[in-house]
């Protein structure tokens, strides 16, 4: 890119920076709560990983043979975004800007198509991202509108989702309203559906609350593949790999073996079904020692429909069908396993879901 720096790009730089080092703390502070043995094989979304089959081809090389995802000039993006800062993601923060559908070119604000820019941090994960978003279509997985590329720094552009992720709703006091039942069954499915998916076999390794994020209508969109990696395929029955993820929602077998399965991201959907019954995070330092761990604490209470009321969410207020929160609480318990072959498969799930 440029190096005339104007306010834009000192904004950027300024975030990019201050993010590396908050994946610096977030890394150190987990390391030091955990076993040694555990955070030297566990790593984060700010280590580098061999890329091999998704980083080998260039990202313009690679995403140009794909018609629907096109380049953006990144003077419009500049345009476009006006420093409005959403956010930051797993690997960089996130603009709000708005560009005409059809020509990509900076629009006014409210005006033209709303979308959410994406700046990469060095050493990310943009090259997965861009594999998969540019092959893999899906109602709900989020599009990839199009990229921005100059020397060594990496723009993504995405379709704007104005209700935020799923985490802010449950956890982040901004939110004043909590979701209703229905709401929570809805988005629950509508992540079934993309993790059913199965045109190709995919794993997410980092499926959590913070990357399932909400149109207009509360529809879910799994958002953040830059961990996901081939499942195995013919008669392999597990990808070895390095474990990446996040702390907590990681299949515990994935984090003894780095042995990855398609009943990984079951797990994970398990951890976030227990968030949306309970309203609690997968990992809260700030509760009594016990209840720290949500898996661990709520797993005896989900096989009786009496103490399974010590698990859901009190914002509710107990407005929800009450042998629907028990289907609910069993597939999660399912999810949960230690066994991976006894956890169902996400099409097992979907149909019970769909079923409320």
């Amino acid at each position: 890119m440029s190096r005339v720096y104007d306010n834009w790009e000192r904004l950027v730089a300024a975030v990019l920076k201050r993010e590396q080092l908050r994946q610096l703390a977030v890394s150190h502070s987990i390391s030091s709560s955990i076993s040694a043995d555990f955070s030297s094989r566990f790593s984060f979304a700010s280590s580098h990983e061999d890329l091999a089959s998704t980083e080998a081809i260039s990202p313009e090389a690679r995403i140009l043979s794909h018609h629907d995802v096109r380049p953006i000039e990144f003077k419009e993006l500049k345009k476009a975004t006006k420093n409005l800062i959403l956010g930051e993601g797993g690997f960089g923060p996130v603009f709000k800007g708005w560009i005409d559908e059809k020509t990509l070119t900076a629009t006014k604000p409210g005006s033209g198509m709303p979308v959410a820019v994406k700046m990469w941090i060095q050493g990310g994960f943009q090259g997965r991202e861009l594999h998969y978003l540019s092959q893999l279509h899906h109602p709900n997985l989020i599009k990839l509108v199009g990229y921005c590329s100059e020397e060594d720094d990496m723009i993504l552009v995405y379709e704007f989702m104005p209700k935020g992720s799923l985490e802010n709703h449950l956890f982040r006091r901004t939110h004043n309203q909590s979701l209703p039942w229905a709401t929570r069954i809805k988005v629950a499915i509508g992540a079934a559906r993309v993790l059913s998916f199965q045109e190709k076999p995919v794993i997410t390794r980092s499926f959590k609350t913070a990357d399932i994020l909400l149109n207009a209508e509360f529809n879910a969109k799994l958002s953040d593949l830059g961990l996901a990696k081939d499942g195995p395929t013919g008669d392999m029955t597990h990808v070895s790999t390095r474990v990446m993820g996040t702390y907590g929602y990681a299949a515990p077998e994935y984090v003894a073996t780095g042995h990855l399965t398609e009943k990984c991201d079951v797990y994970s959907f398990g951890v976030v079904l227990l968030e949306l019954l309970s309203g609690r995070r997968v990992i809260d330092a700030t509760r009594a020692s016990e209840e720290q761990n949500l898996a661990e604490w709520a797993q005896p209470y989900l096989r009786d429909k009496r103490k399974l009321l010590l698990v859901m969410d009190p914002k509710i207020e107990g407005q929800y069908p009450h042998n629907e929160a028990y289907t609910v609480a069993t597939v999660a318990l399912q999810c949960l396993s230690a066994k991976p072959k006894q956890r169902p498969r996400m099409a097992e799930v979907l149909v019970v879901l769909e079923r409320l």
